[in-house]
């Protein structure tokens, strides 16, 4: 192990004192040592005391991110093997996981590392230099105790393709580990089967963290006409055919996107009642508005309107006009079910510009439920960037 030691400033380190695991680099006072970014190093505090060991990269903002709390628990083989172990046997209390995300970064304890199981293939996405060089180490270890379970990986995907990895230092980049193999991999989910496409499809190729929130729509929908904006490749309208809805619009600007949801629903037998456009949602509203359309059911699973607390203004008017839209085509005790997905627009900004998009198409909403992501996207409560998605369910009423 590298003996290189970061000194923090005195009064720094506050997000490391609050359970956090990111030193900045502003927050350092000295590094002695030699040492090359992505090693592990040691961290003191000002006068001293153990903080904990992490890897460094003195290219990236967050400097140093912390792996271990406690001077007698090194980053070994085994403290990652241990690691990995936990995350699984969590997923396995919690979630189905036939299809689960079983590393989420900070949050399992494993900074800037993602690792999603779709079926018997997983997908890997690294974010960060330090996990980067861990990440074989950490793979090995998962296919092993996945298979202790008696499930056998036949492939391993990287998507390690973010712009974020710049910040690093990183090249984006996308392959095969190991093996090259079929990269549409059929799951089920719900009851409804997806081919999902992990070399293509956005993030890791399916979003596994709307799971509990889609299988919640389903007992919305019989017997209703729906429609899912920003359909993807049409997880929440497929939810909503399977439950047996009457008919399914399903909308999304990506022609990929509504080419793999017409497949998903030709594989569940359901392209009768579940159709796809490819349309802008920001511009069809408006004309089904006018052609006096309604619906009992509106889904609006936008993508993160913001990725920067900069940038937050201008998506709280996005969000505000698509929630506007969207509760104008809701009929009268019909239901609308509203997500975002982006951290920065926190819990509180987002029921505020529902409660103004409610304002301005004069509906009154009682709110059946909110749920935030699966519980295999855990939200650890000393990193803040863990809690990122919220999703409501409203009823729709008209002004009494």
């Amino acid at each position: 192990m590298n003996h290189t030691v970061v000194t923090l400033k005195k009064g720094e380190g506050r997000t490391l004192k609050a359970s956090g695991a990111w030193v900045y680099d502003n927050e350092i006072d000295t590094i002695l040592g030699s040492f090359e970014n992505g090693d592990i190093v040691t961290v003191h505090d000002f006068d001293g005391y153990f903080m904990g060991y992490g890897f460094i990269n003195t290219n990236s903002k967050i400097t140093v991110r912390i792996m271990s709390r406690h001077k007698e628990h090194p980053v070994t083989e085994e403290f990652l093997r241990e690691r990995v172990r936990a995350a699984w046997e969590y997923r396995k209390q919690v979630i189905d996981t036939s299809s689960c995300r079983i590393i989420f970064g900070e949050a399992d304890w494993l900074p800037g590392l993602v690792v999603d199981k779709f079926s018997d293939v997983l997908v890997v996405e690294s974010l960060a230099l330090g996990i980067d060089k861990l990440k074989p180490l950490i793979l090995d270890s998962l296919v092993e105790i996945l298979k202790e379970d008696g499930i056998a990986i036949r492939g391993i995907y990287e998507r390690s393709d973010a712009k974020v990895r710049e910040q690093e230092g990183l090249p984006r980049y996308k392959g095969f580990i190991g093996e090259p193999f079929d990269t549409k991999v059929e799951i089920e989910e719900n009851g409804v089967k997806y081919i999902v496409d992990v070399q293509d499809g956005q993030k890791t190729g399916f979003f596994l963290d709307q799971k509990n929130n889609r299988a919640a729509i389903q007992k919305l929908c019989k017997d209703k006409k729906v429609l899912d904006c920003f359909t993807h490749t049409g997880s929440f309208a497929l939810n909503a055919g399977i439950a047996g809805a009457s008919s399914v619009l399903g909308v999304d600007a990506s022609e990929l996107g509504v080419r793999q949801a017409q497949e998903n629903a030709r594989l569940n037998h359901l392209e009768d009642r579940v159709t796809f456009q490819c349309a802008d949602v920001f511009d069809l509203l408006p004309s089904l508005e006018e052609q006096g359309e309604k619906f009992d059911v509106v889904i609006l699973d936008p993508p993160a309107f913001t990725k920067s607390r900069q940038a937050t203004k201008n998506a709280v008017k996005g969000y505000r006009e698509i929630n506007l839209r969207g509760l104008k085509l809701v009929k009268d005790g019909g239901f609308l079910a509203t997500c975002s997905c982006s951290h920065f627009m926190d819990p509180e900004l987002f029921a505020k510009t529902i409660r103004e998009a409610a304002r301005g198409a004069h509906k009154r909403l009682r709110q059946v439920e909110f749920h935030t992501q699966a519980p295999d996207h855990p939200i650890l409560w000393a990193a803040e960037e863990s809690y990122y998605l919220k999703f409501y369910i409203f009823q729709v009423c008209e002004e009494r």
